[in-house]
């Protein structure tokens, strides 16, 4: 009977959940514009924590969301993944952001779900997955227009994630359903549970973030 504690950051939505055996005990979350994760991430895991009624003492394992997704969220989120799970000598786990995405819409009579991460304009982070949430092709970072997906006509879709709604009206071709959410940790428990019974576990020393692309600092314009 695995205890994890489970964090997802990959986007505006700071999210902590602890669940045993897959089943939920707590949900810490909050949406900010901010992307303050740094400052409330570990405030939250207390929280959950006392929620739960489980001392930190107490888990299995730590499991994280890998990404793609913010590259800052994502960056906060294994650091403190990591730290824990080595200074409480436990095991660390991993998910890919998409895969969690998914989780909230598996076995609703969906042909297809497709995860969307908002990566800026109309690009997302995406991948195809069947109704009962197995991956069909490699995570992308993709480009949305009116041509996208077209092979897909006819098929009982739905479009989830916090880039679902700003490519609706491009979509409009399909037969599609758009779910407008955050990755969250509150999906995470049953993946994160039948890795650890499977022993998937990452290396600590030598994890890193999955950003599928690389961080670009855009500077400031001075005047001169």
């Amino acid at each position: 009977m695995a205890t994890i504690l489970n964090l997802e950051t990959s986007t505006k939505n700071c999210s902590v959940s602890i669940a045993k055996d897959d089943e939920l005990l707590c949900l810490v979350e909050e949406a900010d514009e901010g992307y303050a994760h740094g400052e409330k991430l570990h405030q939250f895991i207390d929280w959950c924590a006392e929620g739960a009624g489980v001392s930190l003492k107490d888990l299995d394992a730590i499991c994280v969301s890998k990404g793609p997704g913010s590259y800052t969220g994502l960056r906060i989120g294994v650091s403190s993944a990591k730290g824990l799970a080595y200074g409480l000598d436990i095991k660390l786990l991993s998910i890919n952001s998409l895969d969690i995405l998914v989780q909230s819409q598996i076995n609703q009579g969906y042909d297809l779900i497709i995860p969307m991460i908002d990566a800026r304009r109309m690009e997302v982070y995406t991948a195809l997955y069947d109704g009962e949430g197995n991956p069909l092709t490699e995570t992308e970072a993709k480009v949305i227009d009116e041509t996208s997906f077209e092979d897909l006509k006819g098929k009982k879709i739905v479009f989830v994630g916090d880039g679902a709604e700003k490519c609706k009206e491009v979509l409009a071709h399909l037969d599609a359903t758009f779910v407008q959410i955050f990755p969250s940790a509150k999906y995470m428990g049953q993946v994160a549970n039948t890795k650890f019974n499977t022993n998937d576990f990452e290396d600590v020393a030598y994890f890193e973030p999955f950003y599928l692309k690389n961080f670009i600092a855009l500077k400031k314009k001075t005047d001169k």
